[in-house]
């Protein structure tokens, strides 16, 4: 798991590269990333698997606020990224979403 944040300069966004990779998504047919950001949508960030296994996907996000977020792989098991920034309780139950700080 890895997120690169790249804050341009000339505006107030950040591309943020959300990326997976390892033995354990290797047979996973697909994973989207879920957050406030989209509405909490299993199916409007897909990330992409390139030819070495890695799975990703950039997004322009506005700075200057948090946003939480999960991994949602093969439309039906939720992961949280342990590179994230912090995490916070979901509301549901003991589970936590992830969060990233622009």
């Amino acid at each position: 798991m890895s997120i690169e944040k790249k804050f341009l300069k000339a505006k107030s966004t950040c591309k943020v590269k959300f990326s997976l990779s390892g033995d354990r998504y290797k047979t996973s047919k697909s994973i989207c990333i879920a957050g406030d950001f989209n509405e909490w949508s299993t199916e409007a960030s897909p990330l992409k698997k390139s030819k070495n296994g890695t799975w990703s996907v950039t997004l322009n996000l506005p700075s200057g606020r948090d946003y939480q977020f999960r991994y949602v792989i093969d439309s039906r098991q939720w992961e949280n990224d342990a590179e994230a920034d912090k995490t916070v309780p979901a509301g549901i139950g003991d589970s936590e979403n992830s969060v990233i700080v622009l």
